[in-house]
């Protein structure tokens, strides 16, 4: 499984405003889920979505990637919690999807930056979708997406 790891930026992101985690229909901004297949993992000193390569758009895959709907955020008891609906990439009857070691999350409508980065996963490996393979960016829907405590 996939760990999550947080751009070290979105921190100072939160701390000025940067991201509004409510669902859009609340005003709050649109979340997406893009792929890459850096080289390395990517920067957590990178600040934008255009600073990471991303995968060629074909075969199902669309330029930006997929949203990844907001489907609560909350604070209980000190402890804030953003959960999100899994984003789910399919290979289409046209060919395959990939190869991408990387799902990255970012903030799509931001006002304030151009696609800010949240973090990303890592599948510790290139993988390729063959046609009519999916890969679901399965984010916990207990323990959300991001906690802060």
């Amino acid at each position: 499984m996939a760990v999550f790891n947080k751009f070290q930026i979105f921190v100072e992101d939160l701390a000025k405003g940067v991201h509004n985690f409510n669902p859009p229909a609340n005003n709050g901004n649109v979340i997406k889920v893009f792929l890459s297949n850096t080289a390395n993992p990517p920067s957590t000193t990178n600040a934008l979505k255009s600073q990471i390569a991303e995968i060629p758009q074909g075969n199902g895959y669309l330029t930006g990637g997929n949203t990844a709907v907001i489907t609560g955020s909350v604070q209980t008891s000190g402890t804030y919690k953003l959960t999100l609906a899994d984003a789910i990439f399919t290979a289409n009857a046209s060919g395959s999807i990939g190869p991408f070691q990387y799902a990255i999350l970012y903030n799509s409508n931001t006002a304030v930056l151009t696609n800010p980065l949240i973090g990303w996963y890592d599948y510790g490996s290139a993988i390729t979708l063959l046609t009519g393979e999916s890969l679901t960016v399965d984010f916990d829907p207990t323990n959300g997406a991001l906690t802060l405590v």
